[in-house]
Parts: C-alpha cells; structure tokens; sequence
C-alpha cells in the first residue's frame, strides 16, 4: 500500500512542503504540511487530513484554507505529536510518502 496524504476520500492529494516543529523542553512536536495546489478547494466539505499508509491511518483536523487576495491559494495543515512513539510513527510515515513521492528531507 502506497503511503497517501487525503482530505476525501479518494482523493490522494500532493504536499508542496513539511515543516517539523518541536520544543527542548519536553516531546511535543508539530509537522505543517502545506499544499499551493490541492485538487480540492474549501467548497469541497473538509473535515480533516489523513496520511495513510500499511500501518494505519493518522490524522488532524486542524486543516486552514489560505488566501490571497481574496482567492483560494491553498490548504494549510498541521499535525501535533506528544510522545516520541507519535514522532517515531510519523516519521516512519513521512519516509513511506517520501519514497512513493520524489520528496527528501533538508534540515534547516
């Protein structure tokens, strides 16, 4: 099973950038996902972001729609984790996207 990235069902969307995020001070960590060109638009009923792969299925509902201008120009989502087992299976995850993608990681 190839590892996807979904609003609808259905419908495999492709990220244009993630963002890893996280605190020195405990486990928290935060990856946002952005998407210029997301083939569905704010009218389409989102409720969430799933990214599916052979282990499962993880996901947010903290999805944004952004504009500019006044018009549609993307969807922003992000997703938080709180334990390292999270961090560890969302990497495992990425690296599954990643592959199936073209994508590589570049640390900042």
């Amino acid at each position: 099973m190839p590892a996807t990235i979904q609003f609808l069902s259905g419908v495999n969307e492709e990220v244009s950038d993630v963002r890893i995020t996280g605190t020195k001070y405990d486990n928290r960590k935060a990856a946002t996902f952005y998407f210029t060109n997301p083939k569905i638009n704010t009218g389409d009923g989102i409720k969430g972001m799933q990214m599916q792969d052979e282990e499962g299925i993880l996901e947010t509902t903290d999805v944004r729609s952004k504009f500019t201008n006044g018009e549609f120009s993307g969807l922003e989502a992000v997703y938080e984790m709180s334990t390292e087992e999270e961090f560890e299976r969302f990497m495992r995850f990425m690296n599954r996207y990643a592959e199936t993608n073209g994508m590589e990681f570049q640390k900042r």
